[in-house]
């Protein structure tokens, strides 16, 4: 590899941590997990010193008060870089990785350290005690740099009908993604459920995963004691799991910076391609709620960059924190949804750790890689409700053409939307649902409609009603939206 240019990007460490202490009060809290996946990134790049020569320190954003971790971390190694703080979004991972990847390229980067971590599960847990995990106490600072842009990905409409979540909007999707497909409600449930068992197979044999418990497809698609429904059809075993203490971080340099610090080649992953782009910011404007133009563009963008197809792509991660993201990003990027889409478990079993899940996901993509000389992994990032989209291509072996990159926002914008019809009251036809239950069951259905001059969101209480559309398609039937935003068939 003597020939590679010197200012190549290359992911030469990765380390992840998992802790659930009996005691929640030994836990560590996540500046100190950040430090220690850190640590493991440089043991597993076989340079320490990667960590004090590091001229960039990158944090993607938590559930956690320190205003400038990275300070923290620069401060714990002696070194001298330059932080930076993430927005939201579980496409930021991947796209510190974009950007990092062209600074290292265009010299304005050699070493850049990227991290996250959650301490979700043992804070809640000390709480309960009515005890707290101490964290550090940090001066109101603010890094050197905010990475990405923060959207509003609500709009008020949504928010007033009670379409207000994930597990509001990942369902709805689901529904519009059935019947663009023509499967049944009964059909489809059981492929989703097999879909969701090799995630869970993939998770058990993971041993960084939060959730280790082998689930067959049945027990992932019947509600039970402790997998009730949430919104239909999803379980509890299909959500994203965030109750949980998990840290991940990777280390990028340049080659001459890899060199310099002793890190053997056969450390080197190299990121040939990466791509960033972003569906409408509310739902409401979506010209169709099955699709993604964002992922379609950006996601094969990041192939061709590669210059390699669907068909090429060894291993795939596939951000996943309900089905219906999994399966929209494989069908949009011709991957399919009948091959193996998780190298971690997904975010249900794997967890899903707030902004920080594809960091994890890149970690366990260059083990894979590594294990498998000359392949082909392909990582995807998805913030919101399939908002915000990112991707990378990488490899053991340097691409012909150096690292790539594209920004796909102006060919994304071309694509049509659909205005808001928040006023409409009177005939409407069922676009997308989902019925969202309670521990005790069904709660209230919730309905994206289209009428004649765009999309309209409508709710019911009805028993019969909620009942009737988890047992039968309701995609396509005829309804009446009442003066209160609330829906009954015709």
């Amino acid at each position: 590899m003597s020939s590679i240019n010197p200012r190549t990007p290359v992911l030469v460490g990765s380390g992840q941590l998992v802790q659930r202490p009996d005691n929640p009060l030994d836990a560590l809290e996540p500046v100190a997990m950040m430090r220690a996946a850190l640590e493991a990134a440089a043991d597993d790049a076989g340079a320490r010193s990667l960590l004090d020569r590091a001229t960039h320190t990158w944090v993607v954003k938590g559930a956690w008060p320190y205003p400038d971790p990275g300070a923290l971390l620069r401060e714990e190694f002696g070194n001298t870089s330059r932080t930076g703080i993430s927005t939201d979004g579980g496409n930021t991972p991947q796209s510190l990785v974009n950007k990092a990847s062209l600074r290292i390229r265009e010299g304005e980067a050699d070493i850049v350290l990227i991290v996250g971590a959650e301490g979700i599960w043992s804070r809640r847990r000390a709480k309960r005690s009515g005890q707290r995990i101490p964290y550090t106490d940090q001066a109101p600072t603010q890094p050197e740099e905010i990475l990405g842009k923060d959207v509003t990905m609500s709009h008020p409409v949504e928010l007033e009908r009670g379409f207000a979540l994930p597990i509001n909007f990942y369902p709805i999707f689901e529904s519009a993604f059935r019947a663009s497909r023509g499967e049944t409600v009964a059909d489809h449930r059981d492929r989703l459920s097999k879909l969701w068992e090799t995630f869970n197979r993939v998770a058990c044999a993971n041993p960084y995963s939060w959730v280790r418990t082998p689930m067959t497809a049945e027990e992932i698609r019947n509600p039970g004691p402790s997998n009730r429904l949430v919104g239909f059809p999803y379980t509890k075993a299909m959500n994203s799991n965030w109750d949980l203490d998990q840290a991940a971080a990777i280390i990028l340099c340049s080659v001459e910076a890899a060199e310099s610090a002793g890190v053997s080649q056969d450390r080197w992953l190299f990121p040939h391609s990466g791509t960033d782009g972003a569906d409408t910011n509310f739902v409401s404007n979506r010209g169709d709620l099955h699709s993604s133009p964002a992922i379609r563009v950006a996601g094969r963008r990041a192939m061709q960059l590669a210059g390699v197809a669907p068909g090429d792509i060894d291993h795939v991660d596939l951000y996943s924190c309900f089905p219906s993201a999994v399966q929209i990003a494989a069908t949009e990027m011709g991957l399919g949804v009948d091959r193996q889409l998780t190298q971690t478990g997904g975010l249900t079993f794997a967890g899903g750790p707030l902004n920080n899940y594809v960091t994890h996901s890149i970690a366990t993509m260059a083990n894979v890689l590594r294990d498998d000389p000359g392949s082909i992994g392909l990582c995807s990032g998805n913030g919101g409700y399939i908002t915000k989209h990112a991707f990378g291509v990488y490899s053991t072996t340097p691409s012909t053409g150096g690292f790539q990159y594209q920004d796909c926002q102006e060919e994304i914008n071309t694509f049509p939307n659909v205005e808001l019809d928040a006023d409409h009251i009177g005939a409407a036809t069922v676009e997308a649902y989902t019925v969202m239950h309670s521990a005790e069951g069904p709660e209230k259905g919730l309905a994206a409609l289209r009428t004649a001059n765009g999309r309209q969101w409508a709710t019911t209480r009805d028993p019969g009603l909620m009942n009737a559309m988890m047992e039968a398609e309701h995609v396509g039937c005829s309804v009446e939206v009442l003066p209160d935003f609330t829906f009954e068939l015709i």
